[in-house]
């Protein structure tokens, strides 16, 4: 498959990480860069695409609601960040996405939704509605009261494999992870300038797993390359394609749709038999 089959994709999710929506320099919320964000969304809605976000920031954005100084460590303080936080998000997500006649709907996660078969079905089943309704899904793990992102147990454990586990459920055929990289590299790019890009992955073999990197090149997020080639295992073996691109400018949304070569592409498999829950269980 190439580029311009992206622009037949219907249903995508698009994951967008903590560094993409702050500010460098303070760490709060870029608005500027969201309401661009909202404008491409709102974008693909109007092609008729069913569009669901998978946010990260809730805890940058009460860490500055706050004004506390640096990034909280104590796992409680990092939950209250992120009940004010989350709240914060989805008022503004709210706000921009009016200007464009656009409705956002909110669903936080924990691991239970989804290892659980009955929530599991309520969640699927939400999710259909929202998008047959027409709605933005705005997704996040529920940080407040489940400390699996913020731990770092490895099911959830970030953004980006819940993003996966999301457009699993409700089988979408485009993930697109934009982050702080541009895509995958041989290594590193941040400290290694002799790394090549990667332009398409057509079968995600061991030698691609192997050079995800569990760190970042800064310290706003929780994911670094590791849990990004973790999403694609979940995507790819779903059937489903996957992007990892730079969020330095949400424009890129359009142009990947365009069959742009923006970001690593990954191919998902055609014979896809994908066990999501035995996947988390493991």
């Amino acid at each position: 498959m190439g580029r311009p089959e992206l622009s037949k994709k219907k249903r995508i999710v698009i994951k967008v990480g903590s560094s993409s929506l702050t500010h460098a320099e303070s760490g709060r919320l870029d608005l500027v860069k969201m309401e661009i964000l909202t404008r491409e969304l709102s974008y693909l809605r109007n092609c008729n695409v069913d569009v669901v976000l998978v946010t990260s920031a809730a805890i940058a954005a009460g860490s500055s609601a706050l004004r506390l100084e640096e990034r909280p460590e104590k796992i409680q303080l990092k939950q209250a960040c992120a009940s004010v936080g989350q709240a914060r998000l989805m008022m503004i997500y709210q706000k921009l996405f009016s200007e464009y006649n656009q409705i956002a709907g909110q669903i936080l996660m924990t691991k239970n939704t989804v290892l659980h078969s009955e929530s599991r079905d309520n969640v699927c089943n939400t999710f259909e509605e929202l998008l047959k309704l027409g709605v933005i899904p705005i997704v996040n793990e529920n940080d407040s009261v489940a400390t699996s992102e913020i731990d770092e147990v490895p099911v959830f454990g970030d953004n980006d494999r819940l993003s996966a586990v999301v457009a699993n459920l409700i089988g979408a055929d485009l993930l697109i992870l934009l982050s702080d990289v541009e895509g995958l590299y041989t290594d590193d790019p941040h400290r290694n300038p002799e790394a090549k890009f990667i332009n398409t992955v057509e079968s995600l073999s061991d030698k691609f797993v192997s050079m995800g990197k569990a760190t970042t090149g800064t310290g706003v997020g929780t994911g670094g390359m590791a849990t990004k080639i973790a999403a694609a295992e979940i995507a790819v073996n779903s059937g489903i394609d996957m992007i990892i691109a730079s969020g330095s400018d949400f424009h890129v949304i359009h142009r990947i749709l365009e069959g742009q070569e923006f970001g690593t592409l990954f191919l998902g498999k055609h014979d896809a038999n994908f066990d999501l829950q035995e996947y988390l269980s493991k």
